[in-house]
């Protein structure tokens, strides 16, 4: 069954931030993720929520996406995000 992981990113360090954007695709791609969304103009409805930058990520299950978050590939990629901005995410199954 495939996941999501939907984030709110607020970024603190564009430059830093573009760097990590130019480097975790290939790291997503290669533990079977895709983007469905990746940035782009948010249009509010009636909610309260006032979400940054969204992000929608899929993988095929749940294993694959704690394979790419856990990997080794990843961890260095991350310590860039970790440096240039902050989230809130939350990960669904989809049907």
């Amino acid at each position: 069954m495939s996941v999501y992981s939907i984030s709110s990113i607020e970024v603190k360090d564009w430059d830093a931030y573009k760097e990590y954007m130019k480097k975790v695709p290939s790291v997503i791609e290669k533990y079977g993720g895709k983007y469905i969304v990746r940035g782009g103009e948010i249009l509010s409805d009636n909610t309260t929520w006032q979400p940054k930058r969204i992000v929608i990520l899929e993988f095929p299950t749940a294993e694959d996406m704690n394979a790419f978050r856990n990997s080794e590939d990843y961890k260095p990629v991350a310590a860039i995000r970790l440096k240039a901005s902050t989230s809130e995410s939350f990960v669904v199954e989809g049907i």
